[in-house]
Protein backbone atom coordinates (compact mmCIF):
# COMPACT_ATOMS: atom_id res chain seq x y z
CA UNK A 1 0.00 0.00 0.00
CA UNK A 2 1.45 3.45 -1.00
CA UNK A 3 1.71 6.11 1.48
CA UNK A 4 -0.51 8.94 0.22
CA UNK A 5 1.54 11.50 1.99
CA UNK A 6 5.06 10.18 1.29
CA UNK A 7 4.65 8.15 -1.39
CA UNK A 8 6.79 5.37 0.26
CA UNK A 9 5.08 1.27 -0.09
CA UNK A 10 3.90 -0.28 2.62
CA UNK A 11 3.21 -3.83 3.37
CA UNK A 12 0.19 -5.17 3.45
CA UNK A 13 -2.06 -4.91 6.36
CA UNK A 14 -0.11 -2.22 8.10
CA UNK A 15 -1.80 0.52 9.25
CA UNK A 16 0.64 3.28 9.48
CA UNK A 17 3.83 4.56 7.11
CA UNK A 18 6.90 2.72 7.93
CA UNK A 19 8.83 5.85 6.77
CA UNK A 20 6.85 8.87 7.60
CA UNK A 21 4.66 7.22 10.39
CA UNK A 22 1.25 8.81 8.73
CA UNK A 23 -1.75 7.16 8.72
CA UNK A 24 -2.51 4.89 5.80
CA UNK A 25 -6.70 4.76 6.13
CA UNK A 26 -8.62 6.42 3.65
CA UNK A 27 -10.61 9.40 4.63
CA UNK A 28 -13.64 10.41 3.47
CA UNK A 29 -13.64 13.64 1.51
CA UNK A 30 -17.28 14.39 2.05
CA UNK A 31 -17.55 13.44 6.17
CA UNK A 32 -13.39 12.82 7.29
CA UNK A 33 -14.77 9.27 8.23
CA UNK A 34 -11.92 6.81 8.21
CA UNK A 35 -12.85 3.84 6.18
CA UNK A 36 -10.51 0.43 5.06
CA UNK A 37 -8.35 0.46 2.02
CA UNK A 38 -10.38 -1.31 -0.98
CA UNK A 39 -13.61 0.59 0.50
CA UNK A 40 -15.12 2.85 -3.09
CA UNK A 41 -17.58 4.32 -0.80
CA UNK A 42 -17.66 5.96 2.43
CA UNK A 43 -19.13 3.93 5.32
CA UNK A 44 -20.42 6.93 7.00
CA UNK A 45 -21.85 9.06 4.46
CA UNK A 46 -21.79 7.00 0.84
CA UNK A 47 -19.85 9.28 -0.68
CA UNK A 48 -17.78 8.06 -3.38
CA UNK A 49 -13.70 7.85 -1.59
CA UNK A 50 -12.41 9.05 -5.22
CA UNK A 51 -14.58 11.96 -5.50
CA UNK A 52 -12.93 15.39 -5.76
CA UNK A 53 -12.37 17.53 -2.21
CA UNK A 54 -14.06 20.24 -1.31
CA UNK A 55 -13.96 23.32 -3.42
CA UNK A 56 -12.58 20.88 -6.63
CA UNK A 57 -13.82 20.70 -9.52
CA UNK A 58 -16.97 18.74 -9.76
CA UNK A 59 -18.41 17.87 -13.48
CA UNK A 60 -19.30 14.86 -15.91
CA UNK A 61 -15.83 15.45 -17.37
CA UNK A 62 -13.53 17.58 -14.99
CA UNK A 63 -10.96 20.42 -17.20
CA UNK A 64 -7.86 17.93 -16.90
CA UNK A 65 -9.83 15.93 -19.71
CA UNK A 66 -10.33 13.53 -16.78
CA UNK A 67 -13.49 10.92 -16.55
CA UNK A 68 -16.49 11.43 -14.18
CA UNK A 69 -15.52 10.84 -10.57
CA UNK A 70 -11.48 11.01 -10.99
CA UNK A 71 -10.02 14.67 -10.13
CA UNK A 72 -6.70 16.00 -11.05
CA UNK A 73 -4.75 19.16 -9.69
CA UNK A 74 -5.40 20.91 -12.92
CA UNK A 75 -8.84 21.03 -11.47
CA UNK A 76 -8.14 23.28 -8.53
CA UNK A 77 -4.65 25.04 -9.38
CA UNK A 78 -4.86 28.34 -10.23
CA UNK A 79 -4.51 29.46 -14.09
CA UNK A 80 -1.16 31.46 -13.81
CA UNK A 81 0.25 28.89 -11.88
CA UNK A 82 -0.23 25.99 -14.01
CA UNK A 83 0.94 27.21 -16.98
CA UNK A 84 4.41 28.07 -15.12
CA UNK A 85 4.47 24.56 -13.63
CA UNK A 86 3.96 23.20 -17.59
CA UNK A 87 5.92 25.56 -19.20
CA UNK A 88 8.97 24.35 -17.45
CA UNK A 89 7.95 20.90 -16.27
CA UNK A 90 10.92 19.18 -18.37
CA UNK A 91 13.54 21.25 -16.19
CA UNK A 92 11.68 20.46 -13.20
CA UNK A 93 11.10 16.17 -13.31
CA UNK A 94 13.82 14.68 -11.72
CA UNK A 95 15.20 17.56 -9.86
CA UNK A 96 16.03 17.65 -6.25
CA UNK A 97 14.48 20.47 -4.28
CA UNK A 98 14.21 21.98 -1.18
CA UNK A 99 10.70 22.34 0.00
CA UNK A 100 8.63 23.29 3.15
CA UNK A 101 5.73 21.09 3.81
CA UNK A 102 2.48 22.42 5.03
CA UNK A 103 -0.15 20.31 6.65
CA UNK A 104 -3.57 21.82 7.71
CA UNK A 105 -6.49 19.97 9.01
CA UNK A 106 -9.71 20.41 11.36
CA UNK A 107 -8.86 19.36 14.66
CA UNK A 108 -11.40 16.77 15.93
CA UNK A 109 -13.04 16.45 12.75
CA UNK A 110 -14.66 13.30 13.43
CA UNK A 111 -16.35 14.58 16.55
CA UNK A 112 -17.57 17.56 14.97
CA UNK A 113 -19.02 15.66 11.85
CA UNK A 114 -20.94 13.68 14.00
CA UNK A 115 -22.45 17.09 16.11
CA UNK A 116 -23.48 18.28 12.37
CA UNK A 117 -26.16 17.59 9.25
CA UNK A 118 -23.91 16.28 6.98
CA UNK A 119 -25.18 18.53 4.51
CA UNK A 120 -24.19 21.30 6.69
CA UNK A 121 -20.75 19.94 7.93
CA UNK A 122 -20.63 19.77 3.91
CA UNK A 123 -21.05 23.24 3.09
CA UNK A 124 -18.82 23.91 6.05
CA UNK A 125 -15.70 22.41 4.85
CA UNK A 126 -16.75 23.61 1.37
CA UNK A 127 -15.84 27.19 2.31
CA UNK A 128 -12.81 25.42 4.74
CA UNK A 129 -11.42 24.55 1.54
CA UNK A 130 -11.47 27.36 -0.59
CA UNK A 131 -10.03 29.43 2.26
CA UNK A 132 -7.18 26.85 2.58
CA UNK A 133 -6.80 27.09 -1.65
CA UNK A 134 -6.92 30.57 -1.49
CA UNK A 135 -4.18 31.01 1.00
CA UNK A 136 -1.55 28.77 -0.43
CA UNK A 137 -2.33 29.77 -3.58
CA UNK A 138 -1.56 33.22 -2.74
CA UNK A 139 1.70 32.73 -2.05
CA UNK A 140 2.47 30.48 -5.11
CA UNK A 141 2.44 27.12 -2.85
CA UNK A 142 0.73 23.68 -4.72
CA UNK A 143 -1.63 21.48 -3.04
CA UNK A 144 -0.63 18.39 -3.76
CA UNK A 145 -2.63 16.55 -1.31
CA UNK A 146 -6.25 16.72 0.22
CA UNK A 147 -6.49 14.68 3.39
CA UNK A 148 -10.52 14.76 3.64
CA UNK A 149 -10.51 17.34 6.67
CA UNK A 150 -7.24 19.24 5.48
CA UNK A 151 -4.73 19.34 2.92
CA UNK A 152 -0.35 18.39 2.17
CA UNK A 153 1.28 21.43 0.37
CA UNK A 154 4.45 21.96 -0.64
CA UNK A 155 6.44 25.46 -1.46
CA UNK A 156 9.26 25.45 -3.33
CA UNK A 157 7.69 22.53 -5.57
CA UNK A 158 7.65 21.68 -8.32
CA UNK A 159 7.88 26.20 -8.55
CA UNK A 160 11.30 26.78 -7.42
CA UNK A 161 11.45 29.17 -4.92
CA UNK A 162 14.05 30.10 -2.70
CA UNK A 163 12.44 31.75 0.13
CA UNK A 164 10.02 28.71 0.26
CA UNK A 165 10.23 28.97 3.93
CA UNK A 166 9.09 32.64 3.79
CA UNK A 167 5.91 31.59 1.73
CA UNK A 168 5.00 29.53 3.83
CA UNK A 169 5.19 31.46 7.00
CA UNK A 170 3.49 33.70 5.21
CA UNK A 171 0.98 31.45 3.96
CA UNK A 172 0.22 29.93 7.14
CA UNK A 173 -0.03 33.98 9.12
CA UNK A 174 -2.68 34.13 6.08
CA UNK A 175 -4.26 31.42 6.47
CA UNK A 176 -4.79 31.60 10.34
CA UNK A 177 -6.01 35.54 10.40
CA UNK A 178 -8.89 34.27 7.37
CA UNK A 179 -9.68 31.48 9.38
CA UNK A 180 -10.33 32.87 13.45
CA UNK A 181 -13.02 34.89 11.53
CA UNK A 182 -14.60 31.67 9.60
CA UNK A 183 -14.25 29.77 13.33
CA UNK A 184 -16.15 32.37 15.01
CA UNK A 185 -18.58 32.42 12.29
CA UNK A 186 -18.69 28.06 12.20
CA UNK A 187 -19.49 29.26 16.57
CA UNK A 188 -22.35 31.72 15.99
CA UNK A 189 -24.03 29.61 13.20
CA UNK A 190 -23.73 25.90 14.50
CA UNK A 191 -22.86 26.09 17.77
CA UNK A 192 -19.62 24.01 17.55
CA UNK A 193 -15.39 25.02 18.04
CA UNK A 194 -14.02 24.20 14.64
CA UNK A 195 -10.64 24.37 15.65
CA UNK A 196 -7.81 24.52 12.95
CA UNK A 197 -3.85 23.74 13.44
CA UNK A 198 -0.82 23.71 10.75
CA UNK A 199 2.26 22.33 10.55
CA UNK A 200 5.45 23.38 8.79
CA UNK A 201 8.82 21.19 8.08
CA UNK A 202 11.63 22.12 5.74
CA UNK A 203 13.79 19.36 3.66
CA UNK A 204 14.46 17.65 0.05
CA UNK A 205 12.10 16.01 -2.35
CA UNK A 206 12.76 14.45 -5.71
CA UNK A 207 10.70 15.93 -8.45
CA UNK A 208 8.99 12.88 -10.05
CA UNK A 209 7.44 12.81 -13.82
CA UNK A 210 4.71 16.17 -14.16
CA UNK A 211 1.49 15.17 -16.45
CA UNK A 212 -0.59 17.60 -18.47
CA UNK A 213 -3.07 17.45 -15.82
CA UNK A 214 -0.30 18.55 -13.25
CA UNK A 215 -0.29 15.00 -11.58
CA UNK A 216 2.91 14.50 -10.33
CA UNK A 217 5.18 11.72 -8.20
CA UNK A 218 7.57 12.94 -5.79
CA UNK A 219 10.27 11.21 -3.92
CA UNK A 220 10.56 12.64 -0.38
CA UNK A 221 12.40 11.87 2.69
CA UNK A 222 9.75 9.95 4.68
CA UNK A 223 11.22 12.38 7.58
CA UNK A 224 10.55 15.60 5.59
CA UNK A 225 6.98 14.90 5.37
CA UNK A 226 6.27 12.78 8.61
CA UNK A 227 7.86 15.34 10.49
CA UNK A 228 5.34 18.20 9.00
CA UNK A 229 2.43 16.10 9.85
CA UNK A 230 4.03 15.57 13.50
CA UNK A 231 3.88 19.57 14.08
CA UNK A 232 0.37 19.53 12.82
CA UNK A 233 -0.83 16.79 15.36
CA UNK A 234 1.18 18.85 17.76
CA UNK A 235 -0.26 22.24 17.29
CA UNK A 236 -2.69 23.37 19.51
CA UNK A 237 -6.15 24.85 18.22
CA UNK A 238 -5.44 28.09 16.02
CA UNK A 239 -1.95 27.90 15.76
CA UNK A 240 1.03 26.90 13.55
CA UNK A 241 4.44 24.72 14.63
CA UNK A 242 7.66 24.58 13.01
CA UNK A 243 10.37 22.41 13.01
CA UNK A 244 13.68 23.59 13.64
CA UNK A 245 14.29 22.80 10.53
CA UNK A 246 11.86 25.70 9.32
CA UNK A 247 12.98 27.47 12.14
CA UNK A 248 16.03 27.83 11.25
CA UNK A 249 15.61 29.43 7.59
CA UNK A 250 13.17 31.77 8.91
CA UNK A 251 13.60 32.98 11.99
CA UNK A 252 15.21 36.63 11.10
CA UNK A 253 12.55 37.41 9.08
CA UNK A 254 9.12 35.95 11.79
CA UNK A 255 8.48 36.16 15.35
CA UNK A 256 8.72 32.90 16.91
CA UNK A 257 8.36 31.12 20.00
CA UNK A 258 10.83 28.22 21.40
CA UNK A 259 8.39 25.95 22.65
CA UNK A 260 11.04 23.79 23.95
CA UNK A 261 12.55 20.08 23.13
CA UNK A 262 9.61 17.84 22.44
CA UNK A 263 9.70 13.95 21.88
CA UNK A 264 7.76 13.03 18.46
CA UNK A 265 7.26 9.41 16.96
CA UNK A 266 9.48 8.20 15.04
CA UNK A 267 12.66 10.84 15.93
CA UNK A 268 15.44 9.38 17.33
CA UNK A 269 16.08 12.47 20.01
CA UNK A 270 14.03 15.06 20.98
CA UNK A 271 13.59 17.87 19.10
CA UNK A 272 12.52 21.47 19.17
CA UNK A 273 9.48 22.93 18.00
CA UNK A 274 8.49 26.72 17.40
CA UNK A 275 4.88 28.52 17.63
CA UNK A 276 4.91 31.05 14.57
CA UNK A 277 3.79 34.33 16.35
CA UNK A 278 3.97 36.85 13.58
CA UNK A 279 5.76 38.92 11.08
CA UNK A 280 9.46 40.70 11.99
CA UNK A 281 11.02 43.56 11.45
CA UNK A 282 13.18 41.84 8.49
CA UNK A 283 11.45 41.49 5.16
CA UNK A 284 14.35 40.68 2.46
CA UNK A 285 17.98 39.61 2.73
CA UNK A 286 19.21 43.12 2.56
CA UNK A 287 17.29 44.18 5.74
CA UNK A 288 18.62 40.98 7.50
CA UNK A 289 22.44 41.69 6.17
CA UNK A 290 21.80 45.88 7.46
CA UNK A 291 20.65 44.23 11.13
CA UNK A 292 23.58 42.12 11.20
CA UNK A 293 25.90 44.81 10.50
CA UNK A 294 26.68 46.03 6.32
CA UNK A 295 30.51 45.53 5.08
CA UNK A 296 32.05 48.17 4.11
CA UNK A 297 30.67 50.30 0.77
CA UNK A 298 33.56 50.15 -1.86
CA UNK A 299 33.22 50.95 -5.72
CA UNK A 300 30.35 53.04 -6.19
CA UNK A 301 31.52 56.82 -5.85
CA UNK A 302 30.47 57.37 -9.68
CA UNK A 303 27.44 56.44 -9.34
CA UNK A 304 26.52 57.93 -6.02
CA UNK A 305 26.98 61.13 -7.91
CA UNK A 306 25.23 60.22 -10.86
CA UNK A 307 22.54 59.64 -8.11
CA UNK A 308 22.86 62.57 -6.02
CA UNK A 309 23.31 64.88 -9.77
CA UNK A 310 19.79 63.56 -10.94
CA UNK A 311 18.52 64.67 -7.52
CA UNK A 312 19.83 68.29 -7.66
CA UNK A 313 18.35 68.09 -11.35
CA UNK A 314 14.59 67.17 -10.04
CA UNK A 315 14.20 69.17 -7.10
CA UNK A 316 15.51 72.32 -9.58
CA UNK A 317 12.07 70.73 -11.86
CA UNK A 318 11.23 69.22 -13.53
CA UNK A 319 10.89 65.66 -11.54
CA UNK A 320 12.69 62.66 -12.82
CA UNK A 321 12.97 59.17 -12.32
CA UNK A 322 16.53 56.84 -12.56
CA UNK A 323 16.48 53.23 -13.06
CA UNK A 324 19.12 50.97 -10.81
CA UNK A 325 18.95 47.99 -12.97
CA UNK A 326 21.49 45.00 -12.45
CA UNK A 327 21.04 41.39 -11.58
CA UNK A 328 20.27 39.65 -8.78
CA UNK A 329 23.32 40.31 -5.93
CA UNK A 330 25.03 42.92 -7.13
CA UNK A 331 24.20 45.57 -4.99
CA UNK A 332 21.16 47.93 -5.87
CA UNK A 333 19.85 47.39 -2.65
CA UNK A 334 22.67 48.48 -1.15
CA UNK A 335 23.66 51.38 -3.50
CA UNK A 336 20.14 53.16 -3.05
CA UNK A 337 19.86 52.69 0.53
CA UNK A 338 23.38 54.55 1.09
CA UNK A 339 22.27 56.90 -1.38
CA UNK A 340 18.78 57.36 0.18
CA UNK A 341 20.32 57.77 4.05
CA UNK A 342 22.65 60.23 2.65
CA UNK A 343 19.85 62.71 1.75
CA UNK A 344 17.97 61.91 4.84
CA UNK A 345 20.83 63.33 6.59
CA UNK A 346 21.04 66.44 4.38
CA UNK A 347 17.15 66.98 5.12
CA UNK A 348 15.35 65.67 2.10
CA UNK A 349 12.10 63.34 2.48
CA UNK A 350 12.46 59.90 1.35
CA UNK A 351 9.64 57.65 1.13
CA UNK A 352 9.84 54.01 0.16
CA UNK A 353 7.90 51.06 -0.58
CA UNK A 354 9.34 47.57 -2.15
CA UNK A 355 8.16 44.70 -4.35
CA UNK A 356 8.30 41.23 -2.42
CA UNK A 357 8.64 37.59 -4.08
CA UNK A 358 5.97 36.28 -1.96
CA UNK A 359 3.58 39.16 -2.63
CA UNK A 360 4.01 39.16 -6.64
CA UNK A 361 0.16 37.57 -6.55
CA UNK A 362 -1.37 40.34 -4.16
CA UNK A 363 -2.90 43.32 -5.78
CA UNK A 364 -1.19 46.66 -4.23
CA UNK A 365 0.96 45.60 -1.85
CA UNK A 366 3.50 47.53 -2.45
CA UNK A 367 1.55 50.92 -3.24
CA UNK A 368 0.12 50.28 0.09
CA UNK A 369 3.33 50.17 1.82
CA UNK A 370 4.20 53.55 -0.42
CA UNK A 371 1.29 55.08 1.40
CA UNK A 372 1.28 54.27 4.61
CA UNK A 373 5.13 55.54 4.44
CA UNK A 374 3.81 58.88 3.06
CA UNK A 375 0.61 59.41 5.13
CA UNK A 376 2.92 58.40 8.50
CA UNK A 377 0.78 55.91 9.26
CA UNK A 378 2.54 53.17 12.07
CA UNK A 379 1.23 49.57 12.60
CA UNK A 380 -0.04 50.28 16.39
CA UNK A 381 -2.19 53.50 14.60
CA UNK A 382 -5.85 51.83 14.58
CA UNK A 383 -8.28 52.41 11.57
CA UNK A 384 -9.83 55.52 13.16
CA UNK A 385 -6.36 57.37 13.42
CA UNK A 386 -4.99 56.10 10.54
CA UNK A 387 -7.98 57.56 8.88
CA UNK A 388 -7.54 60.95 10.37
CA UNK A 389 -3.90 61.10 8.93
CA UNK A 390 -4.87 60.54 5.79
CA UNK A 391 -7.70 62.98 5.46
CA UNK A 392 -5.63 65.68 7.15
CA UNK A 393 -2.42 65.05 4.85
CA UNK A 394 -5.23 64.81 1.62
CA UNK A 395 -7.26 68.33 2.53
CA UNK A 396 -3.62 70.01 3.32
CA UNK A 397 -2.39 69.38 -0.06
CA UNK A 398 -5.73 69.11 -2.20
CA UNK A 399 -8.50 70.63 -0.62
CA UNK A 400 -10.51 69.69 -3.64
CA UNK A 401 -10.13 65.68 -2.86
CA UNK A 402 -12.31 65.47 0.22
CA UNK A 403 -15.26 63.66 -2.05
CA UNK A 404 -11.84 60.77 -2.81
CA UNK A 405 -10.89 59.96 0.73
CA UNK A 406 -13.57 56.87 0.49
CA UNK A 407 -10.76 55.55 -1.79
CA UNK A 408 -7.62 56.19 -0.14
CA UNK A 409 -9.47 54.46 2.87
CA UNK A 410 -10.35 51.56 1.07
CA UNK A 411 -6.52 51.74 -0.49
CA UNK A 412 -5.02 51.19 2.60
CA UNK A 413 -8.30 48.84 4.41
CA UNK A 414 -9.11 51.47 6.90
CA UNK A 415 -12.41 51.75 5.37
CA UNK A 416 -15.61 54.44 7.03
CA UNK A 417 -18.20 52.96 7.26
CA UNK A 418 -20.26 56.74 7.63
CA UNK A 419 -18.24 57.52 4.19
CA UNK A 420 -17.89 53.65 1.94
CA UNK A 421 -16.95 53.80 -1.26
CA UNK A 422 -19.69 54.93 -3.96
CA UNK A 423 -21.56 52.63 -6.00
CA UNK A 424 -20.03 53.70 -9.70
CA UNK A 425 -18.46 51.50 -12.11
CA UNK A 426 -15.25 49.51 -11.18
CA UNK A 427 -13.21 50.98 -14.00
CA UNK A 428 -14.97 54.41 -12.74
CA UNK A 429 -13.40 53.95 -9.49
CA UNK A 430 -9.78 53.09 -10.77
CA UNK A 431 -10.02 56.10 -12.99
CA UNK A 432 -10.60 58.45 -9.51
CA UNK A 433 -7.89 56.65 -7.91
CA UNK A 434 -5.23 57.18 -10.49
CA UNK A 435 -6.27 61.20 -10.54
CA UNK A 436 -6.43 61.61 -7.45
CA UNK A 437 -3.07 59.85 -6.85
CA UNK A 438 -1.52 62.09 -9.31
CA UNK A 439 -3.09 64.76 -7.39
CA UNK A 440 -1.15 64.50 -4.54
CA UNK A 441 2.14 63.30 -5.74
CA UNK A 442 2.00 66.41 -7.59
CA UNK A 443 1.10 68.76 -4.96
CA UNK A 444 3.49 66.79 -2.75
CA UNK A 445 6.42 67.66 -4.67
CA UNK A 446 5.94 71.06 -5.16
CA UNK A 447 5.43 72.06 -1.47
CA UNK A 448 8.07 69.38 -0.06
CA UNK A 449 10.16 67.72 -3.25
CA UNK A 450 12.08 64.95 -1.88
CA UNK A 451 12.69 61.10 -2.33
CA UNK A 452 10.88 58.37 -3.49
CA UNK A 453 12.26 54.78 -3.07
CA UNK A 454 10.73 52.08 -5.03
CA UNK A 455 12.92 48.72 -5.44
CA UNK A 456 12.68 45.30 -7.10
CA UNK A 457 9.90 46.21 -9.52
CA UNK A 458 10.51 42.86 -11.16
CA UNK A 459 8.26 41.62 -8.29
CA UNK A 460 5.24 44.38 -8.82
CA UNK A 461 1.61 42.64 -9.26
CA UNK A 462 -0.11 44.50 -12.73
CA UNK A 463 -1.90 46.98 -10.12
CA UNK A 464 1.41 48.27 -8.43
CA UNK A 465 2.89 47.98 -12.13
CA UNK A 466 0.01 50.35 -13.37
CA UNK A 467 -0.24 52.65 -10.45
CA UNK A 468 3.46 53.20 -10.09
CA UNK A 469 3.32 54.19 -14.14
CA UNK A 470 0.63 57.25 -12.97
CA UNK A 471 3.05 57.96 -10.12
CA UNK A 472 6.22 58.41 -12.07
CA UNK A 473 4.03 60.31 -14.67
CA UNK A 474 2.77 62.72 -12.09
CA UNK A 475 6.02 63.31 -10.43
CA UNK A 476 7.15 64.69 -14.03
CA UNK A 477 5.07 67.97 -13.23
CA UNK A 478 6.88 68.38 -9.88
CA UNK A 479 10.15 68.54 -8.35
CA UNK A 480 10.98 65.05 -6.70
CA UNK A 481 12.97 62.77 -7.49
CA UNK A 482 11.96 58.82 -8.02
CA UNK A 483 14.57 55.98 -7.68
CA UNK A 484 13.37 52.59 -8.70
CA UNK A 485 15.70 49.72 -8.88
CA UNK A 486 14.79 45.74 -10.96
CA UNK A 487 16.33 42.87 -12.81
CA UNK A 488 16.88 43.58 -16.33
CA UNK A 489 14.13 41.33 -17.21
CA UNK A 490 11.75 44.22 -15.93
CA UNK A 491 9.76 46.56 -19.35
CA UNK A 492 7.88 49.31 -18.58
CA UNK A 493 6.43 51.99 -21.38
CA UNK A 494 7.77 55.09 -18.87
CA UNK A 495 11.03 54.04 -19.31
CA UNK A 496 10.61 55.92 -22.81
CA UNK A 497 9.67 59.19 -21.73
CA UNK A 498 12.70 62.23 -21.91
CA UNK A 499 12.40 62.61 -17.82
CA UNK A 500 13.96 58.76 -17.47
CA UNK A 501 17.61 58.40 -17.11
CA UNK A 502 18.76 54.25 -16.08
CA UNK A 503 21.94 53.40 -14.58
CA UNK A 504 23.04 49.61 -15.24
CA UNK A 505 24.95 48.66 -12.08
CA UNK A 506 27.93 46.63 -12.98
CA UNK A 507 29.65 43.85 -10.55
CA UNK A 508 32.23 45.83 -8.28
CA UNK A 509 35.88 45.49 -10.07
CA UNK A 510 38.98 43.52 -8.70
CA UNK A 511 40.10 46.33 -6.93
CA UNK A 512 36.92 47.09 -5.30
CA UNK A 513 36.32 43.90 -4.20
CA UNK A 514 40.36 43.30 -3.10
CA UNK A 515 39.20 46.57 -0.82
CA UNK A 516 35.75 44.98 0.68
CA UNK A 517 37.32 41.28 1.44
CA UNK A 518 40.28 43.10 3.31
CA UNK A 519 37.86 44.87 5.35
CA UNK A 520 36.24 41.45 6.38
CA UNK A 521 39.38 39.35 6.38
CA UNK A 522 42.22 41.24 7.87
CA UNK A 523 45.50 41.97 6.54
CA UNK A 524 47.70 38.81 8.23
CA UNK A 525 49.72 37.37 5.88
CA UNK A 526 47.63 33.86 6.28
CA UNK A 527 44.59 35.33 4.46
CA UNK A 528 46.54 37.30 1.83
CA UNK A 529 46.10 35.49 -1.38
CA UNK A 530 42.50 34.52 -0.53
CA UNK A 531 40.89 37.77 -1.86
CA UNK A 532 42.62 36.94 -5.44
CA UNK A 533 40.92 33.30 -4.88
CA UNK A 534 37.97 34.26 -4.46
CA UNK A 535 37.65 37.20 -6.93
CA UNK A 536 38.92 34.35 -9.55
CA UNK A 537 36.25 32.16 -8.49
Amino acid sequence: MDCRACGHTNREGRRFCGACGGSLALVCPACGTTDEDGERFCGGRGAELGAPPHGAATKSATSSGAPAGVWAPADYTPGHLADKILRSRSALEGERKQVTVMFADVRSSMELAEQLDPEVWHDVLDRFFAILSEGVHRFEGTINQYTGDGIMALFGAPISHEDHGQRACYAALHLLERLRAFTREVKRTHGVDFAVRIGLNSGDVVVGKIGDDLRMDYTAQGHTVGLAQRMESLASAGSAYLSEATAAIVREYFELEDLGEFTIKGAAHPLHVFELIGPGAARTRFDVSRDRGLASFVGRSDEVALLETALEQALAGPGRTIGVVAQAGTGKSRLCYEFVESARRRGVTVYEARGLSHGAQIPLLPIQDLMRDFFGIEERDGDRVAREKIAGRTLLLDETLGEELPLFFDLLDVPDPARPLPEVDPEMLKRRMYAAVRSIVKADGELDPGILLVEDLHWLDPASDAMLAQIIEANALSKSLVVVNFRPEYRAAWMQQSQYQQLSLLSLSEDALRELLCDLLGEDPSVSELPRTIYDR
